[in-house]
């Protein structure tokens, strides 16, 4: 039986040469940093549900979104999602409470530094390279990435 594929977006938050993060206490990514976001519930386009996931993730309402790119991931597992990834403008206020895990403004140079999903080390790059991406993730029976590919470009990014 084929496995679908969930539909996300990502965010990025910005703010003073920082970006605000979240530290996960749920699967998957437990216990690593990534962006805001979440799937789309029916009906719902992309950039509307990029708005209504910072909300309720951060409680913060923005207007604004910007598109940067797609984040393919493909496996044989369960573990295939869609990721539209857009960027917005915040204040840089004190992190507010997240039931998903802790929110911390990280700043944008010590990002590589963080544990993350293993595809944001490339994935971030490009972001603040300000230039449309589409990126596409094979991973293993075991959930570990084989194989990273900026298809625009045709480049090989991993391995």
């Amino acid at each position: 039986m084929p496995i679908p594929t969930k539909i996300a977006v990502i965010v990025i938050l910005e703010s003073r040469d920082h970006w605000l993060m979240l530290k996960r206490k749920h699967s998957p990514n437990k216990g690593l940093f990534v962006p805001v976001g979440g799937k789309l519930e029916n009906g719902e386009s992309p950039r509307a549900a990029a708005i209504r996931e910072v909300d309720e993730e951060t409680g913060f309402q923005i207007e604004e979104v910007h598109y940067k790119g797609l984040l393919v991931d493909s496996s044989p597992t369960d573990y295939n999602w869609t990721c539209f990834v857009y960027q917005a403008e915040i204040e840089y206020v004190s992190p507010p409470s997240c039931s998903e895990g802790m929110l911390i403004w990280v700043p944008i140079e010590s990002l590589s530094k963080l544990p993350t999903p293993e595809t944001d080390p490339y994935l971030y790059p490009l972001i603040l390279s300000g230039k449309p991406f589409f990126i596409s993730a094979a991973y293993s029976q075991e959930d570990k990435l084989i194989q990273l590919t900026e298809e625009i470009s045709e480049t090989q990014l991993y391995p």
